[in-house]
């Protein structure tokens, strides 16, 4: 039986007793008296229990609005959250692309796109570690672009910087895939020949200044550009000062025998 119910049917009988009650032939009822004091009693308990049930009801209803209300206020934090991960995410992945370019500008020069002195100083480094552990050979060359002055003085700076651009494509297709370079500064750029002696660098290198020898720059009569080149390999025990100093003094032999040649350095 529902609450509503049961209440009814209280009712019901506190009338039926209110009924005998007032009846006057029940008057002088041995009863009367006890039935009097119970229907009173009945009807005080009936007004606690109605008291109950509404202190109880709002309290129901308090504790709903409250459920509802944390509800309400759990569902805006998760979203606050979820919004937050986003957030978070997004720093996260722009944080990663701004170190990427900052490692990629401190490491690449930024008018070819090659690597640049302080990226090919640190990558000689480990070739040489590598060279002695492995006890392989290894091939360094230092490149110089031929009169590369005449090409600003004649077509601008603007020129020069295209005319470095090609020859930085033209190093490329003469080296091998596994084989590092880069700009070494200004007009140098640096070659690095992993697990490569002498007579093979040699041939390397040539096929290299063979490339540069078809760049032409500049119009109405374009320069066609050549380059110097001074090789080297690696000793026991050299650090990259060494072999680079080695590198140096064959290209400034190539120079001095005329340019647009290579020479090595035992």
């Amino acid at each position: 039986m529902t609450k509503t119910r049961a209440s009814q049917a209280g009712r019901e009988i506190l009338e039926r007793v209110q009924a005998l009650l007032e009846d006057p032939d029940h008057q002088d009822n041995p009863l009367y008296e006890a039935l009097e004091g119970l229907r009173e009693y009945a009807l005080a308990q009936d007004q606690r229990l109605e008291r109950l049930m509404r202190i109880s009801d709002g309290y129901h209803l308090l504790e709903r609005n409250h459920t509802q209300s944390l509800a309400v206020r759990c569902d805006r934090q998760l979203r606050r959250m979820e919004k937050m991960a986003r957030i978070s995410d997004q720093y996260q992945k722009t944080l990663w692309e701004v170190t990427e370019s900052l490692r990629e500008a401190a490491n690449q020069d930024p008018l070819t796109g090659l690597a640049n002195r302080r990226f090919l100083m640190e990558r000689l480094k480990d070739e040489i570690q590598r060279a002695e552990r492995k006890d392989t050979r290894l091939a360094l060359c230092l490149m110089d672009v031929d009169h590369f002055k005449r090409i600003n003085d004649r077509f601008g700076h603007e020129v020069g910087d295209t005319a470095l651009c090609e020859i930085a494509g033209a190093v490329r297709q003469g080296l091998r895939r596994y084989d590092l370079y880069g700009r070494w500064g200004g007009e140098e750029f640096l070659l690095v020949l992993p697990q490569t002696g002498l007579s093979e660098a040699g041939a390397v290198i040539d096929r290299v200044r063979q490339e540069v020898g078809q760049v032409t720059v500049g119009e109405g009569e374009p320069l066609t550009l050549s380059a110097s080149f001074g090789y080297t390999c690696l000793h026991v025990g050299e650090d990259p000062n060494d072999i680079l100093k080695r590198a140096d003094i064959a290209l400034f032999r190539a120079k001095e025998a005329g340019r647009n040649r290579v020479e090595q350095e035992p």
